[in-house]
């Protein structure tokens, strides 16, 4: 069993940055790849970012790449997403997930609760 908490997140202005964290925890979180997605009003889910725990390996949606970082914190097995240049289509509620490091949602076993990103023009 993963469970993963989530902080961060909230409401900033556009060309702002926000950071999310998400702490996972459970005896075989390590053996997951961690996925960020996230979710707009009437979208369906979608993939933003993917970190491995073994070598912080990682790929990026294009609609992100340049602008959003992934990274890990294996001392205190948190992984951070860092937003920069945030756009009010960046707006969504972002998940991390454990699962195979693929863009698919379906390929994640566990998820966090959810954050809330706002982005105002």
């Amino acid at each position: 069993q993963v469970q993963l908490v989530e902080s961060g997140g909230g409401l900033v202005q556009a060309g702002g940055s926000l950071r999310l964290s998400c702490a996972a925890s459970g005896r075989t979180f390590r053996s997951y790849a961690m996925g960020w997605f996230r979710q707009a009003p009437g979208k369906e889910r979608e993939f933003v970012a993917a970190i491995r725990w073994s070598d912080g390996s990682t790929y990026y949606a294009d609609s992100v790449k340049g602008r959003f970082t992934s990274s890990r914190d294996n001392a205190k097995n948190t992984v951070y997403l860092q937003m920069n240049s945030l756009k009010p289509e960046d707006t969504a509620v972002y998940y991390c997930a454990a699962g195979n490091g693929n863009t698919g949602s379906s390929g994640y076993d566990y998820w966090g609760q959810g954050a809330q990103v706002t982005v105002s023009s």
